[in-house]
């Protein structure tokens, strides 16, 4: 469940930076895409810093709030990031 949480708040946060960010947009579907792949990359390797919002199965944690909001944070963070990065090479290739 939480890696389809940080999917989705990936491609959220794909399109909105793409929205605020006029020169990085790469339209809808490849706003949604860059997302994705960076919401399910940035919410796998904050899980493995410690920072992510995933449960600690030792402490039994379940999927609480504080969790799932956790998971949307860094699935928006992480698919805005890469939304940004592919969005730079694109407009650096294109020049």
């Amino acid at each position: 469940m939480e890696l389809v949480i940080g999917l989705l708040s990936g491609a959220v946060g794909g399109n909105v930076v793409g929205a605020a960010l006029k020169n990085l947009n790469q339209g809808p579907l490849l706003n949604s895409l860059a997302g994705i792949v960076g919401g399910g990359l940035g919410g796998q390797i904050l899980s493995m810093l410690g920072a992510g919002g995933m449960a600690d199965a030792a402490t039994g944690g379940g999927m609480d709030l504080t969790a799932i909001l956790g998971q949307v944070a860094s699935g928006g963070v992480g698919g805005g990031a890469l939304l940004a990065i592919v969005g730079m090479l694109r407009n650096a290739m294109g020049k």
